[in-house]
């Protein structure tokens, strides 16, 4: 009896299932009736919309022609009735002499003859009839304004509805990875002059295969791309690759996204014959891999933060952007010394002019090494250079006062400013009192004879013992110190009344591979400081 319930019990509760999958489903099906209605008076409304366009075009275009017709009637017909009443006055003149002359014949005296005939003569010789052109000044002719529509007609009777576009093709050959861009082509299997724009996706990946369809990172969208390329800017290659989809649109409907390619980042640059030949890449199409170029990937694009344990009290650290906070030791030392019932303040630490807090203070950075103080407005980065190439951009405030930017050993003392001692090395831009842009190493300074860029990027070789800096947009190179570094270098950074912001996670640029493949760096005019 038992097992009779308990199996009634199922039927009942995969009916009462069922019945409501059904409920669903009917519900469903209401909504998208309601959706047919709906959609189906949208498509109506926006197929008169556009017939109402194009019929009023064609009305637009048939009273410009009419006019145009009308001016050339009115034109003509000028033309020819100012013709025609020149004839008919030269005309009448004409018949006029005529007569007069057949009076003349008539003359019995001689002397009123001779008169009379000379000056007939003379009215003959300057009469209208004889001075005027016998050819019409223009044509009756007005074929040029005839119109065979039996081209646009049969282009009439092909409009229908829009078709949905092609799936595109992404163009491998001519897609190209380089210099922390990414250009990727594609290409439509049929030629389509519907298409309105593309939509371009793309994400980063550790994933080496075909791209997955679950992934950490999400797509991120570019919309409105109205050709079939795009180059994507400004990238940190801080994965290994990058996975790349692409759908085509017309004004009513978007296409099918193309099969997912992924790229290979950060890319390897092949330095040949004086020439830059970026080297592309790992593909993966429809699960299919093929290795276009083998070659040992360089080391992974130079990651860093700025490290605000090492950061002078008067600098305000976020992340990868640095101000100078004019308040920041006067509040500090307010506070510490409030904690202490010390009272009143002594003279601010902040102040160049001012006197300085004793050295002996206990490190309390992280690391093992004090903040920066006294008027060494500094700020270390929190990753050692070691070894490689390695390249970092940093775009400063063109207002502030005092701004460098270099490398460091660690052990750079905390009251040490940046390019005046041997440990440490920097470009240095100062807006105060006197404008200079100078390099500077171990307290010797070199002026330089260049304008002084908004953004500055800095290459670093360890092993070759090369620190460069250049226009981070036009990639000048500026300046070149040569040294034997004897120990990591970190990057370094001052400002004084300013601020700036670091860009890291670049590959080194091909321009800059180049420049030092070709020796630049030994031009006179960027002579290291000995």
């Amino acid at each position: 009896m038992e097992d009779h319930r308990e199996a009634l019990r199922k039927i009942i509760t995969t009916l009462a299932v069922k019945n409501e999958e059904i409920q669903s489903f009917i519900y469903s099906l209401k909504q998208m009736l309601l959706n047919v209605e709906a959609n189906s008076t949208k498509v109506q409304e926006d197929l008169e919309e556009e017939f109402q366009s194009l019929l009023s075009m064609l009305e637009e275009l048939k009273e410009g022609m009419l006019m145009k017709i009308k001016q050339d009637r009115a034109s003509r017909t000028y033309e020819l009735q100012n013709q025609l009443s020149a004839c008919t006055r030269a005309l009448e003149s004409s018949e006029e002499l005529l007569e007069m002359a057949n009076h003349t014949l008539q003359a019995a005296d001689s002397e009123d003859f001779l008169q009379a005939a000379k000056q007939i003569k003379d009215s003959v010789t300057m009469a209208p009839a004889f001075r005027l052109s016998l050819k019409a000044k223009v044509s009756d002719n007005m074929s040029h304004l005839m119109v065979d529509f039996a081209q646009e007609r049969q282009m009439l009777q092909g409009l229908t509805f829009l078709p949905v576009p092609s799936t595109p093709m992404i163009d491998l050959a001519e897609s190209l990875v380089a210099d922390n861009c990414v250009t990727l082509v594609w290409r439509m299997p049929d030629e389509d002059s519907k298409i309105d724009h593309y939509v371009l996706e793309y994400r980063r990946t550790n994933f080496e295969g075909p791209p997955r369809l679950k992934e950490d990172q999400p797509w991120m969208v570019v919309e409105g791309i109205r050709h079939t390329e795009y180059t994507l800017t400004g990238l940190k290659f801080d994965m290994k690759y990058m996975n790349f989809r692409v759908k085509a649109c017309n004004k009513a409907v978007a296409g099918e996204f193309s099969e997912p390619v992924t790229l290979e980042t950060p890319v390897p640059v092949l330095v040949c014959l004086g020439h830059c030949l970026p080297v592309s890449v790992f593909l993966c199409l429809s699960g299919f891999s093929h290795l276009c170029t083998s070659l040992v990937c360089p080391a992974p694009a130079f990651m860093f933060r700025l490290d605000a344990s090492t950061s002078h009290q008067n600098l305000r650290v976020d992340d990868l952007a640095v101000e100078w906070d004019a308040m920041g030791g006067k509040v500090q030392d307010i506070k510490a010394r409030e904690k202490d019932g010390k009272g009143r303040t002594a003279s601010p630490v902040n102040s160049p002019a001012r006197g300085t807090p004793s050295p002996k203070r206990m490190s309390s950075g992280r690391g093992g090494r004090d903040r920066f103080t006294a008027e060494s407005y500094t700020v270390l980065g929190d990753t050692l250079i070691d070894g490689g190439d390695h390249y970092w951009e940093v775009r400063y405030e063109p207002d502030s006062k005092a701004f460098g930017v270099g490398v460091a050993y660690r052990s750079l003392g905390r009251f040490e400013q940046l390019g005046k001692t041997s440990a440490s090395w920097c470009l240095h831009v100062n807006n105060w009192l006197q404008v200079s842009f100078t390099a500077k190493h171990a307290n010797k300074v070199k002026v330089l004879d260049a304008p002084v860029p908004d953004c500055l990027g800095v290459h670093c070789d360890f092993h070759q013992g090369l620190l460069s800096f250049y226009n981070a947009r036009t990639k000048q190179l500026l300046h070149t110190f040569k040294a034997k570094f004897t120990q990591p270098l970190l990057p370094a950074f001052t400002v004084w009344c300013g601020s700036f912001h670091v860009t890291t996670g670049l590959q080194v640029p091909s321009s800059v591979r180049c420049l030092q493949k070709r020796g630049s760096a030994t031009s006179s005019s960027n002579t290291s400081l000995s």
